[in-house]
Order: C-alpha cells, then structure tokens, then sequence
C-alpha cells in the first residue's frame, strides 16, 4: 500500500483557499492590519491573564459540558434577557461554540436534509456553502446588490 492510498480523498475537493486565508495573505504582503480575522495585537488584560492561571491551576482544565460551562450559560442566559427581554433556557436553548463556523456547521448539518433547497443571500460568508454541501443540501443563491444589499422581484426570480 502506497502513502497516497493512506489518504482518504476530499469530499469537498474544489473548496479552495478561505476568504480568511487570502485576506490574511493580502493583509501581509501590503503590510496592512489585518481586520479579517480576530488576530490581536496585544495580550489582553492582565487579569483575565490572571483569572486564567488561577482556574487552570484549581483543575478546571478539563473538557466542558458539551454544551458549555453553565456559568458562561448562565452568564449569556442572563445578558440575553437584559437585552431583549426574552430568558433562554440555559439548557436546552444555549450553547457554547469554538466560533461561528463551528456554530454554523451544526446548526445547517443538525436541520438540512438531502435535497432541501438552501437559500443562500450573496456576499455571504464563505462557511455556509460547504456545510450545505456536506449536508447534502442543494445551495441557491441570491445576490443583493449594494448599496442596499435588499431582496427586489430581480434577485427573487433567479431562484
């Protein structure tokens, strides 16, 4: 068996480089900030840095619930009734993603079918189309056009 075999093909084999990854890249080669991506410039407060050492140093270092710490629930429970007046059930309407494409990627996998027609409002974030592939979805896509960006009897009728 060869080491090319030991590698499984891409179910998403024309996904290509990320809009992160080429802002990043233009970012840098234009020496210029890089608003694409939360990559601070700085390493944040002293006492979060603080906060931190301490709890990891009291044994919360371990994987958290799978849907989040339920202080971090509580907490977002908390804000999104100051907010908007509505109280979320911390467990059963909140939960705790690594960042949005991971959040995404759950929520469209968990409610998209094979088949189901997605549709998809253009310029999008370049995560939905792969995990409505995935997913075996159908992606329709509408363009809004600046300066706007709003749906017209146009943009409805190419889909």
């Amino acid at each position: 068996m060869t080491q090319h075999n030991l590698i499984p093909e891409s179910k998403l084999p024309a996904l290509g480089t990320t809009i992160f990854t080429q802002m990043s890249a233009l970012a840098q080669q234009h020496n210029a900030i890089n608003l694409s991506q939360g990559f601070p410039d700085f390493d944040g407060p002293r006492y979060l840095q603080e906060r931190l050492a301490y709890h990891v140093s009291q044994g919360a270092n371990q994987y958290a619930a799978m849907s989040g710490a339920l202080p971090l629930r509580e907490a977002i429970a908390a804000k999104t009734a100051e907010l908007y007046g509505y109280q979320p059930d911390v467990n059963s309407d909140i939960t705790v993603t690594a960042g949005a494409t991971e959040a995404l990627y759950a929520a469209i996998t968990a409610l998209v079918r094979a088949g189901d027609e997605v549709i998809c409002f253009d310029p999008s974030y370049d995560s939905y189309a792969p995990a409505v592939q995935l997913a075996g979805g159908v992606l329709k896509r509408i363009a809004l056009q600046p300066p706007a960006f709003a749906l017209t009897g146009t943009n409805l009728t190419a889909c």
